[in-house]
């Protein structure tokens, strides 16, 4: 019996999978003098500039492929505006949890949608997304409280729900006006 109800499930697991072993990696495997090194602005100027571009890459790749109608281009492009002006206050470290937490959100939710598309539910998709997104966080910031050179932070907790919530709540919003429109 196959665990996955469809290739795209699986896809997004391992998508899920991956993305978690980069946030806990990070975590575990980052040194003190590589995360001085991010304290340079220079430096966080590009990195942040190659996520933006290879997030807005995703988007723009997704939108295509899926051959969105006007209203949900509106709707995306909205949303877009909306995180880049967030992003424009906040500091790298809250960038940063926004940016991992998102993805991970998204495929968590991506996953579980299409789980549901075969099979009946117990709880909604997108909760689970959220809750499953959530936990990793904490279980993230959990493991820094006991590492020596990290720090416990109740304040990336609160960046990941946030997160959790924007992405997930995006993503419905965006099958809210699908339906809509259709």
């Amino acid at each position: 019996m196959e665990y996955f109800v469809s290739k795209k499930e699986r896809r997004y697991w391992v998508f899920s999978s991956l993305v978690t072993v980069a946030i806990l990696s990070t975590t575990l495997f980052i040194e003190r003098p590589f995360q001085r090194l991010l304290v340079d602005q220079n430096v966080q100027f590009w990195i942040f500039l190659t996520g933006m571009l290879l997030t807005g890459t995703t988007i723009i790749y997704y939108a295509l492929k899926t051959k969105r109608n006007k209203y949900e281009v509106v709707v995306w492009i909205g949303m877009a505006a909306v995180v880049l002006m967030l992003f424009f206050r906040l500091g790298a470290p809250e960038r940063s949890h926004i940016m991992e937490f998102s993805v991970l959100a998204i495929f968590f939710h991506l996953a579980l949608h299409e789980r549901s598309e075969h099979r009946k539910f117990m709880i909604h998709p997108a909760l689970l997304a959220f809750l499953l997104t959530v936990a990793i966080g904490v279980i993230d910031e959990g493991i820094q409280y006991f590492l020596p050179d990290r720090v416990y932070d109740t304040n990336d907790i609160i960046f990941n729900v946030i997160a959790a919530g924007g992405a997930v709540g995006g993503m419905l919003l965006l099958r809210w006006v699908k339906k809509i429109v259709n």
